[in-house]
């Protein structure tokens, strides 16, 4: 598998460098491994920190900006930061009203974010936490306990984060991203498997008539393996067991995701049947993204992430949000 890499041993930190050079609105801690708003803390408004493994780009660093992250932890290649990552991170974006942690539902992220948490909280810094667990196709896999945390951490952060940037206290931030995860559900499915850097391997085996239903995002296995079939079939399995779980309706926020090697053409396609699937469930799609947020390095295929909205969310999800990944209303 060829790569555009230098080295298989500085793959974060060269793309840490890449990633300082094309935003000055970005302060990276290459040492450390820390991506932080180059503005710096804020008085009186609670922080935000993110992380995980690497190779999920944009998430997590490219969502560090106004209106979402103040901090984002990056691990390297599908492993979790460390503990001593998250507690300088913190101590860096506490603003004097504490610091919310948001946490995917993976085994090493939750072990190390609750240390760190810990450690955090003996030093004297307030932080709550926050665990997105929306995926529907499998419960434990390779990498968790229970439910894995994908797609709907892009809808956590950017809505708890707009609530943070207007000052609001600690305890809110916390309730609106819990209520955001509470609202949200995903669906992955796989074309092809992803590759790591420096085996030259796939993570997984797939025929070229085989696809895989319910994939994780590090290219766990799901639901079942399966034929291949048009688009509409696959959007019509994923968006049954979202509407299994969480019943469809009202206004709705709609993520299409590419998982990194899917076409943006394909894409679109995709979102056109995911589209006509809720109008048929009496939804309406009021607020959407279609593209790459979540990835897993080269896989193809792509995940539906859905929120049912209301008011609140609805307000927050369109406040002003400026970062490399997301951008409006500024």
């Amino acid at each position: 598998m060829k790569k555009l890499i230098n080295d298989v041993g500085t793959i974060v930190t060269d793309a840490l460098t890449g990633m300082a050079a094309a935003n000055p609105g970005l302060r990276v801690d290459i040492a450390n491994r820390i991506v932080y708003r180059a503005s710096g803390p804020r008085q009186g408004k609670v922080g935000l920190v993110s992380g995980g493994g690497s190779g999920h780009e944009p998430l997590h660093a490219a969502f560090v900006g106004y209106g979402m992250l103040d901090a984002a932890c990056p691990g390297e290649i599908f492993t979790s930061p460390v503990p001593d990552q998250v507690i300088e991170a913190g101590k860096e974006v506490d603003g004097g009203a504490g610091v919310l942690h948001i946490v995917k539902n993976y085994t090493g992220d939750v072990l190390n974010f609750r240390l760190a948490a810990e450690l955090a909280a003996e030093e004297g810094l307030e932080v709550a936490s926050v665990l997105v667990n929306d995926d529907v196709a499998v419960r434990d896999s390779l990498y968790t306990a229970g439910r894995r945390g994908t797609g709907a951490t892009v809808f956590v952060e950017k809505i708890s984060g707009a609530l943070a940037e207007s000052g609001a206290s600690l305890t809110e931030v916390a309730r609106v991203a819990t209520e955001v995860n509470k609202r949200s559900r995903s669906f992955g499915i796989a074309l092809t498997p992803c590759s790591l850097p420096g085996t030259g391997k796939p993570t997984f085996e797939l025929s070229d008539t085989e696809i895989e239903i319910g994939v994780g995002i590090h290219g766990e296995p799901g639901r079942a393996r399966a034929a291949a079939g048009p688009v509409r079939e696959l959007v019509g399995i994923a968006m049954d067991a979202i509407d299994e779980d969480l019943p469809l309706g009202d206004d709705t926020l709609v993520m299409v995701n590419g998982m990194g090697g899917t076409s943006l053409i394909e894409l679109y396609i995709t979102f056109a049947e995911v589209d006509a699937y809720l109008r048929g469930k009496g939804a309406n799609v009021s607020r959407a993204l279609v593209g790459n947020y979540v990835t897993s390095l080269d896989m193809q295929g792509f995940s539906v992430t859905v929120c049912r909205l209301n008011d609140e969310l609805t307000r927050l999800w369109d406040a002003p949000v400026e970062t490399s990944g997301l951008r409006w209303g500024r």
